[in-house]
């Protein structure tokens, strides 16, 4: 029995969230210096391919577009999320107690 294109078309929308996300933190990293700038194309590029093939076959309709503001709003998290500073935890008495 044949996969649903409806199917196939809400896996590609949960990808396009995700690889949002990724390339979110890609673009943080890229700012801090961290990361090289062809790591943050190749999460853009997938990104926009998920987009885009969401809506090959059908028109653009509310789920197009809740799914790329998902995108949007999951690519703002992951350069927020890179972008705060963490606390280094120290665990020597946790190891070696006194």
């Amino acid at each position: 029995m044949p996969v649903s294109l409806e199917f196939l078309r809400g896996v590609l929308g949960v990808l396009c969230v995700f690889f949002a996300h990724m390339a979110g933190r890609s673009a943080g990293a890229v700012r801090q210096g961290r990361q090289k700038l062809s790591r943050l194309y190749g999460w853009a590029l997938r990104t926009v391919l998920c987009g885009a093939i969401m809506v090959f076959r059908h028109e653009v309709d509310s789920i197009a577009l809740g799914v790329w503001g998902f995108a949007l709003i999951a690519f703002a998290i992951g350069m927020w999320d890179v972008s705060r500073a963490r606390k280094q935890e120290d665990l020597t008495h946790e190891i070696f107690p006194e």
